[in-house]
């Protein structure tokens, strides 16, 4: 049985979903709520979900706290996109159906012998479930939750896990910096699967700094490059541009993806791939 994230630390544990609590699955439809309509008060939110006034207010203390809104007198916004999308907690927990469909259709581009680099995205985290049906396999990486998953497939699985160290960053339970950026460079691999922030038109852009490097060193270190990217991504700036898009082997989105923005693609020779949504049977 797949292991399942645990939001509060990023990582995962057997037999525990912290997020399938009913406290924790309301916190989740309120953070969307919110983040779709940009502001509520906490009275509306009390009648929409049908709790007391005092739970509203504790869920928004926790969302506030894990990065996702910021509340004011009666009520609560969603924080700016370069500020919630950078939280674990919140990344862990949203179009996590979209994410496993694209992971799983990355893993057709995974084949034994090879050695992968994978970033510090929860896009490509759910390809770790499926790697030790494609070893032997190198798989090298900066995320604390995939070097979690891997070291303990690799006790039963031919799995040559090789992590990349330097600075630790809690908000991405990964490292980051110089000296992890150094690592990436210091290496080659046959295929890098990465995920970013945002895609516009045909160039893939990141708000973060630090991230915005380690990933350009990741796509320079790997033969073949694999963007998974949700469709909540897409047609979206951020502050600092990665990469061409035309640099990469293959993007992997998923079926609501926008039509336009496919057909740009075509037209420029870029090219892609629909992930399939998985049944209730994966």
């Amino acid at each position: 049985m797949a292991e399942a994230p645990d939001v509060a630390s990023g990582r995962r544990t057997r037999g525990q979903r912290s997020g399938d609590t009913k406290s924790e699955l309301r916190r989740r439809e309120i953070a969307s709520h919110v983040l779709g309509v940009g502001s509520a008060t906490a009275q509306d939110l009390a009648a929409r979900f049908d709790v007391s006034i005092v739970t509203i207010h504790r869920d928004l203390d926790e969302l506030e706290r894990r990065g996702v809104v910021r509340k004011f007198h009666g009520g609560v916004s969603a924080q700016p996109s370069s500020v919630f999308e950078s939280q674990m907690e919140y990344r862990l927990t949203t179009n996590l159906q979209a994410k496993r469909s694209i992971a799983a259709a990355a893993l057709n581009y995974v084949h034994p012998g090879m050695s992968i680099l994978l970033d510090d995205s929860t896009t490509v985290l759910p390809m770790v479930d499926g790697l030790a049906e494609r070893q032997p396999l190198h798989v090298a990486t900066t995320f604390l939750p995939c070097l979690n998953q891997l070291a303990e497939s690799a006790v039963d699985n031919d799995l040559t896990v090789i992590g990349l160290g330097g600075r630790y960053d809690a908000a991405h339970d990964s490292f980051v910096g110089v000296q992890t950026t150094q690592q990436v460079e210091n290496i080659h691999v046959d295929a890098a699967f990465v995920s970013t922030s945002a895609v516009w038109q045909l160039e893939m852009f990141h708000q973060e700094e630090q991230i915005a490097a380690l990933k350009r060193a990741m796509l320079a270190a790997a033969s073949q490059r694999y963007l998974l990217i949700d469709h909540s991504k897409l047609n979206r700036l951020a502050l600092l541009r990665v990469a061409p898009l035309r640099e990469l082997t293959t993007i992997i989105t998923d079926e609501q993806a926008d039509p336009e923005l496919l057909k740009i693609w075509a037209d420029a020779g870029i090219s892609y791939e629909i992930a399939p949504t998985l049944t209730a049977d994966h």
